[in-house]
């Protein structure tokens, strides 16, 4: 082997060790089994850090994750930064997935995974609110958000926007990954 495959390979390993449990945890077939208009693509560990930290979660806060995948924000949330959580998603496959990985992390008391539809859930009570899904759903999803959250309520959104006439308050790239952060606006 020459010196540049022997270096992809050590970076390849680093990336992989750098990744935690996750790595291990994540699942093997990605394939869109029910067809859902909304891939299933984990966020990586450090993003999962900077949207927390973006929001800049506190104990004692909930958080809601719309379209939670495996639920690792929910857990991550509740394991390192003392919240409760609740996650939502569609796929039954990813909802069991998400309720085991709350299990294996010892966070299921106070983490909880629902399968149901984003557009049609309650998530008033929410300090913050989780997204990864895509830019169309979010702005679909806004007047939701705006309707049920509390003023002050902190959204972040890993990738997607909410579209040119709601700018993210805060806006950083973690790699080549965009998250953003906005707070619910005063009723009017």
């Amino acid at each position: 082997m020459d010196r540049r495959t022997l270096i992809g390979i050590g970076a390849a390993l680093a990336l992989a060790a750098g990744a935690g449990a996750w790595a291990q945890d994540k699942p093997k077939d990605y394939t869109n089994r029910m067809n859902l208009e909304v891939d299933y693509i984990p966020s990586r560990p450090e993003v999962v850090e900077a949207m927390l930290k973006l929001a800049n979660v506190k104990a004692g806060e909930k958080i809601y994750d719309l379209g939670c995948g495996d639920g690792r924000i929910v857990i991550t949330a509740a394991k390192q930064y003392g919240l409760t959580g609740v996650g939502i998603d569609i796929d039954p496959d990813r909802v069991a997935q998400a309720r085991e990985n709350a299990k294996k992390a010892g966070v299921a008391d106070r983490v909880k995974i629902e399968q149901g539809d984003v557009f049609k859930a309650q998530f008033a009570d929410a300090d913050v609110v989780a997204l990864y899904l895509r830019r169309d759903y979010n702005q679909k999803l806004r007047p939701r958000l705006l309707e049920q959250l509390r003023p002050g309520t902190r959204i972040v959104s890993h990738e997607h926007d909410f579209g040119a006439d709601w700018p993210p308050e805060k806006h950083l790239k973690v790699g080549n990954v965009d998250v953003f952060l906005w707070t619910v606006p005063a009723k009017k």
